[in-house]
Parts: structure tokens; sequence; C-alpha cells
């Protein structure tokens, strides 16, 4: 038999922490200005190693900024057609840790704020 990973597996894998700044970002900033943005609104270090994405105003660009070992990277995607899609906020949110799998949905094209979770079945866990 074939055993595929759940989504929750292919989560737990993930060793990254992922932050989305939901408010709109100036794309014009660089490593320094998106770092400090990023300290001040999800109240996470910078060099920690978690990855910190952030939106354009408009929802077709969006940014990543990662400390890898000695310095910054910084990944950027301009959509031609579109917008990326967040997931459902408070409007008081200002900053939501993603899991590896809804950065990938949110890359891919789907809407993350019209994703609904059924209900499932979980097993009890059991005294000993």
């Amino acid at each position: 038999m074939i055993h595929l990973p759940s989504l929750a597996q292919l989560d737990r894998a993930a060793q990254t922490r992922i932050w989305l700044c939901t408010g709109p970002t100036d794309m014009r900033r660089g490593f320094d200005r998106l770092a400090e943005q990023a300290q001040q609104v999800t109240r996470q270090h910078p060099q920690s190693g978690h990855l910190f994405v952030f939106r354009s105003r408009r929802g077709a660009r969006l940014k990543a900024l990662y400390w890898d070992r000695d310095g910054y990277v910084l990944w950027y995607k301009r959509l031609e057609v579109g917008t990326f899609k967040l997931p459902k906020l408070a409007a008081e949110q200002v900053s939501v840790e993603l899991k590896a799998s809804e950065l990938a949905m949110l890359l891919d094209g789907i809407d993350l704020g019209s994703i609904k979770r059924v209900k499932r079945y979980h097993q009890p866990h059991h005294a000993r």
C-alpha cells in the first residue's frame, strides 16, 4: 500500500516558521527596512531563521525575507494577472503565522480566505 503524507505531516516537517505581515508593504523596501518591519509587526527577531512574507497594497506582489547563516535573502514575486488572496483575518490582526501548506497554496493562486476545513473524525486518546 502506498502511504501518502497528510498536509499536517508536511507542515510538521517544515522547521521554519512563516510569518505573514498582513498590512500593505511598500515594495521599494529593501533588506534592512523589511527586517525592521518584520520585528515591529510580528515581534519576532528577523535573524531567527523565520520566513517573513510581505504583500503589496494592490496584492499582486509578494516579498519574502529570511536570514541565511550570514546574511538576509530576499525573494520577490510579481504576478502578471490577479492578486495573492490572504486568509480571513480579524481587522486588528497585523500578522499571522502560516503553515507551509498555506504558503504553497497562496503562491499557487488559491484564495486562502475561501478555504474551509470540513469536520474530521479524531480518535480520542485513552488514559493508560
